[in-house]
Parts: structure tokens; C-alpha cells; sequence
């Protein structure tokens, strides 16, 4: 399906649309391991904060350390407004989200109090018509409840997950996101799942299978 014909759009965050100042992921590690009393190098902050594929769960099961723990450690942690004034959005999201003309909405795994306060700072709250922040209640990608919620919120399905367009036709859309399981999270869903590339295969240890894998949003136009 070209992406004209799209009925609507779902994008991740973090890695997606906006990204953080390198130095802030190693601060924040840096302080979560010395309470944790597990140091981290530059590496393996990026590792913990970026998470591709499960290496997270990977690199903290090899290190002995309880993900529960290390959650809770980390967002003892995290400062909304430090956070939020270390995150800078990408210009060809800006650009892109400027010219769509059907509903747009947010699916990520970055928790309400944070992502709060990042879209008001870069300003791009209004820029959605739902904002899901995935939860234990909610669901996390891959599993598609995430999804499915934010196809509710825009009104394009009902509870049951039945059409809600005219002629009861199934909405066509595309969740678009840098990690495996946004494009799980897609195609779980019945959604096109479009991969965008910000890093090099090689410095995130594996490369995405999408319907269609982009290095820039405008690249989707």
C-alpha cells in the first residue's frame, strides 16, 4: 500500500520522532548503577537506554540484575524537566507531521509523566489526536492492545475492534518506529509496520524487518 492511501498514522517516540543528548542516558545510567551498585560504561548506558530487540533484557540478565529493580531504581532517577529539556525532536518529524492531513497518534513506551512534559517543552503536543503510554495495564509493544487503544481513541474502531468507517470498510494505517517491537506491535495489530533507521545496523547489533524500512520520515511522502 503507498502511504497516500493511508486512512491514518501511529508513531513511536523515543528513537522515532525525538531523541536525547547523548550525555543525559549516561548520567542517568551512571547514577542507576552506583544505587544499584552495578557500574555502566558510555556503552552499556546506550545499551540500557535504547533497549533494541530485548538486548536490554539481555545485558541486565548477564549482569544479574533484577529488571524489576533496575525500573524502579531508574525512575527514582529520571526528572521529567530534566529529561524533557535533554530531548530534541527531529527535523524531518517536524516536517513530516506538518503535512499529514489524517489523524496522527502516539504509542510509546515512555511513561505519562515523562512524555508529558517532553511534548510540552519541544511543543508538539497538539500534534496528536491520541497519546497511548504503554503501561502493565495497557500492554506493552509488541503486543498489539497499545495499538488497538489508539485506534479506538481516534475513532476508527469500536470496543469489539470493528470499523468504524464509513461503509465499515477496515482503516488502513502504518505504526512507524525504530525498534522490533513497534513493527510487532504493527503487524500484531494488522497494521503496516514502517521501520526508520536512525541508527546504523551495526551500532544497534541488528538490522529491523519492516513492510518498509526508511532513513528519514520524508522518505514516506
Amino acid at each position: 500500500m503507498t502511504t497516500d492511501h493511508y486512512d491514518f498514522w501511529l508513531f513511536d517516540l523515543d528513537g522515532t520522532l525525538v531523541d536525547i543528548e547523548p550525555s543525559y542516558p549516561t548520567a542517568v545510567m551512571s547514577e542507576v548503577g552506583d544505587r544499584l551498585g552495578v557500574g555502566f560504561s558510555e556503552e552499556e548506558a546506550r545499551v540500557l537506554w535504547y533497549g533494541i530487540g530485548g538486548a536490554r533484557d539481555e545485558f541486565l540478565a548477564r549482569r544479574e540484575v533484577d529488571p524489576e529493580r533496575f525500573w524502579e531504581t531508574f525512575h527514582e532517577v529520571e526528572n521529567p524537566t530534566d529529561r524533557a529539556n535533554a530531548t530534541y525532536l527531529y527535523d524531518d518529524a517536524e516536517r513530516f507531521l506538518a503535512s499529514c492531513e489524517v489523524p496522527v497518534g502516539l504509542v510509546t513506551h515512555c511513561q505519562d509523566y515523562l512524555t508529558g512534559p517532553v511534548l510540552a517543552e519541544l511543543n508538539i503536543a497538539d500534534w496528536f489526536d491520541t497519546v497511548v503510554c504503554c503501561d502493565d495495564d495497557i500492554g506493552w509493544k509488541p503486543d498489539p492492545t497499545p495499538v488497538e487503544r489508539a485506534m479506538r481513541d481516534l475513532g476508527l474502531v469500536d470496543g469489539t475492534g470493528r470499523p468504524m468507517t464509513d461503509g465499515g470498510t477496515e482503516p488502513a494505517g502504518a505504526l512507524v518506529g525504530d525498534d522490533p517491537d513497534d513493527i510487532g506491535a504493527a503487524r500484531n495489530a494488522g497494521l503496516d509496520g514502517i521501520h526508520v533507521q536512525r541508527r546504523p545496523p551495526a551500532v544497534d547489533g541488528r538490522c529491523v524487518w519492516g513492510d518498509r524500512r526508511v532513513d528519514s520520515l520524508l522518505d514516506l511522502r
